[in-house]
């Protein structure tokens, strides 16, 4: 099942924002010109009280005052009117949009639903009292804490470059939930943290899994160290779903982060996310989007989640049509093939190096944990 709307288009911070409703419209084309567009199921917008469920009164009070133009004066204590999460008219709405559609997949996975690909959302860095990041409203932590209530055990995945902060600090101190980030160091990257030592605490004490990567890791050591440690912490905690964070932005080409990754490498993670719902979840997942800051990376990697979640065959080429509109568009040329070039980066020097502390990290993380996950 495929969830998404067209307004998820309205939650736009403007032109020059890297966090664009353009990469969804590239998205939604694409699949089209693909042929592979089949129609999906429009959700509901979250109301005011679920989003309650993990957001403060404090928080979305000054979010809604701010969609109407109203500003109070410590607006930026709460994260909005920040560079990164700028206020524009009618942000609650389109931020309750986005959330309806993840927590519309929590339903249809409460109701029988093996896997469900929301294509929007994936707000991780949005905290329990502070917009932050791009990210409004959290509306992975809304989905997750509506199937924790009908008492399900939720492992959540995410790799996107940078931290799934939110979601941990949320979750923290939950027994039912299991976060594991693969994300670059925050001593490099926002937000500054996703250290190993950050394990949870009470009942949470080692369920928040961390996996803090070197900048310039590629493929091969990225997929090395998520192969040991993700089956391995799904086999432990044995959850009844997986929620997956799609960002893209590891992708070599994006902008604001210094992961090197591949689509192949994306390609390669997404049939394994598959592959690990049904050894150890009975099947059920739920993704989401999140960031990606490379239109052309972007785009490319999340039509690959697309046709590997539908079992699609994959194209050998990109449509010419399309290409040609959207380069026309964005005034640069765009990758005519799914998949990169061979060597489409240099080679990187320290590939050795970097491998070996990712591995290490790895080793801290799992003896950090193992005496708590495993009990």
């Amino acid at each position: 099942m495929v969830i998404y709307r067209e307004e998820y288009r309205l939650y736009n911070f403007g032109p020059d924002h890297p966090f664009s409703p353009v990469r969804l419209e590239m998205l939604t084309s694409l699949l089209q010109a693909l042929e592979a567009w089949q129609n999906p199921l429009a959700p509901p917008e979250a109301t005011r009280e679920e989003v309650l469920s993990v957001h403060s009164e404090r928080l979305v009070k000054r979010v809604e005052a701010a969609s109407r133009g109203e500003l109070f004066p410590d607006l930026e204590h709460y994260g909005l009117g920040t560079g990164d999460t700028p206020v524009f008219p009618g942000m609650d709405r389109a931020a309750r949009i986005l959330v309806g559609g993840t927590l519309e997949g929590a339903r249809r996975i409460l109701a029988g639903e093996k896997r469900v690909l929301q294509l929007g959302g994936g707000l991780h860095h949005a905290q329990y009292d502070r917009a932050s990041g791009f990210c409004v409203y959290n509306d992975l932590s809304v989905a997750i804490r509506h199937m924790t209530r009908a008492g399900l055990r939720v492992a959540y995945v995410d790799i996107d470059v940078h931290h799934g902060d939110g979601v941990q600090w949320i979750h923290y101190e939950e027994g039912e939930v299991l976060t594991l980030s693969l994300h670059e160091s925050g001593r490099y990257l926002f937000p500054g943290t996703g250290h190993v030592y950050e394990i949870g605490r009470g009942a949470g004490l080692g369920k928040k899994l961390n996996l803090p990567l070197e900048p310039f890791t590629e493929d091969e050591s990225y997929l090395e160290v998520f192969e040991a440690l993700v089956p391995w912490a799904l086999k432990a905690f044995r959850p009844d779903v997986l929620v997956v964070q799609a960002g893209a932005d590891a992708h070599y080409l994006d902008p604001l982060a210094d992961l090197l990754l591949t689509a192949r490498a994306y390609e390669r993670l997404f049939r394994l996310l598959l592959e690990y719902a049904e050894a150890y979840a009975g099947g059920r997942v739920l993704f989401t989007l999140g960031g990606g800051y490379s239109l052309d990376g972007t785009v490319r990697v999340w039509t690959l989640l697309y046709h590997v979640f539908h079992g699609l065959p994959l194209p050998k080429r990109l449509p010419e049509g399309w290409l040609r509109t959207w380069e026309a568009r964005l005034g640069k040329p765009l990758t005519p093939t799914l998949h990169d070039p061979e060597g489409a980066y240099p080679e990187i020097p320290r590939r050795e190096e970097i491998a070996k502390r990712n591995r290490l990290t790895l080793q801290r993380l799992t003896e950090l944990v193992a005496p708590h996950l495993l009990h």
